[in-house]
């Protein structure tokens, strides 16, 4: 952790506000529809922190690259309609299988040649229509908070101008600031500071789960989380080890999930604040933020619930406006590239919104049908071209 910097410190926690925030209610869905025990729900946030903490530490000291994991958020939104009835144990062994095939994708190595493939305009258009939403939730959050998000905007225009390295600092201590001084912050939820334990359920395996749960959520995985976070990351100007950060998450699952760590990924939104200029000017050493953000993942995971409702009582605004600033950068720099080359600037387009559209066919999301219409207008104005 040596040379942190302010930046890397924001950034990381941002990052890690942003990855709770975002989606914990999703993983809360899933563990109600199982009907576990407040034991194994503690157990879920523990191991879903440490696998995300530890597997991020790993890459990013391994590779010097701000390579976040995450849980897979599609994931656990598909386990909250596809595990109803199924037992616990079973559930367990369908998260084993999805670990297996996450690790033996890894290992096989097709999945980085299969990276290769795709485009720069297309995966910087995607990145941007997936980023997209946060630039938009600065201002659906005025309707929220307008003074809490006015005072936040205005601090992050003024520091742009004088203190341009610490202008996401300043414009998250400003919203602290406020929503302490005005009262928003919710104290009357209960936080439990007790440090969670790990609670092991013996996997039970039967051919319907796998096939029903287990395949699709590998397949949800791959297709809705790894392929954004590649792209996330080139798109910053790195080249990811893919092959390597696929079996460092395919064994974490394995590893966790008997524990309720059902699904690792690479991260896409919460690594793109890591990687991007807000969190260090210097490329090189951008990692530590990602650093920073694994011993958070890892700190929360341990405290299990109490983070959890420490986060619950600050207000959506404060969140949704903190990170969607963080990312205006990276949502301009996207598009830059999505759109600078006049032969590709169709197929980023298309790219692009297809990504904002959010549509969903087959249980596989909007960013891999983004690169399938991109790719197709792309092929048929270069033949056009071409004649």
């Amino acid at each position: 952790m040596f040379g942190v910097k302010l930046s890397h410190l924001v950034a990381g926690a941002v990052a890690v506000l942003l990855g709770y925030t975002s989606s914990v209610a999703i993983i809360f869905q899933a563990i109600d529809v199982l009907g576990a025990t407040q034991a194994q729900a503690n157990s879920w946030m523990l191991a879903l922190g440490l696998g995300m903490g530890i597997s991020g530490l790993v890459l990013s000291l391994r590779y010097r690259m701000p390579i976040l994991t995450a849980w897979s958020t599609p994931g656990a939104a598909l386990l909250g309609v596809s595990l109803e009835g199924v037992p616990m144990a079973q559930a367990i062994g369908a998260f084993v299988f999805c670990g297996l095939l996450l690790t033996l994708t890894g290992l096989s190595g097709w999945f980085e040649r299969l990276a290769h493939i795709i485009p720069e305009a297309l995966g910087s258009a995607m990145i941007a229509g997936i980023l997209f939403q946060f630039g938009l939730g600065i201002f659906s959050s005025m309707e929220e908070n307008l003074p809490l998000v006015a005072l936040m905007c205005l601090t992050y225009l003024a520091a742009r101008r004088r203190f341009a390295r610490f202008t996401i600092p300043l414009v998250l201590l400003a919203g602290i600031v406020f929503c302490a001084v005005t009262g928003a912050f919710d104290t009357s939820l209960p936080v439990d500071f007790g440090i969670a334990r790990p609670v092991f359920v013996m996997p039970d395996f039967t051919l319907a789960t796998l096939i029903g749960v287990g395949l699709p959520l590998y397949i949800v995985t791959m297709t809705s989380q790894n392929v954004p976070g590649v792209v996330t990351l080139r798109a910053s100007g790195y080249e990811p080890p893919v092959s390597t950060s696929i079996t460092v998450t395919g064994l974490t699952t394995l590893l966790l999930a008997p524990f309720g760590g059902y699904a690792f990924n690479l991260a896409a939104i919460t690594a793109a604040i890591c990687a991007g200029p807000e969190a260090d000017e210097n490329p090189a050493t951008r990692y530590r933020a990602a650093l920073v953000a694994g011993v958070l993942y890892c700190v929360v995971g341990l405290l299990g619930g109490a983070v959890i409702g420490l986060f619950l009582i600050a207000p959506s605004a404060l969140v949704v406006t903190v990170a969607g600033l963080a990312l205006l950068n990276t949502i301009s720099s996207s598009l830059t590239a999505a759109l600078q080359d006049p032969a590709q600037r169709e197929a980023g387009l298309v790219t692009f919104m297809t990504t904002v559209s959010g549509i969903s066919f087959f249980g596989i999301g909007a960013p891999l049908w983004a690169l399938l219409f991109g790719g197709i207008v792309s092929a048929a104005v270069s033949l056009r071209r071409a004649r």
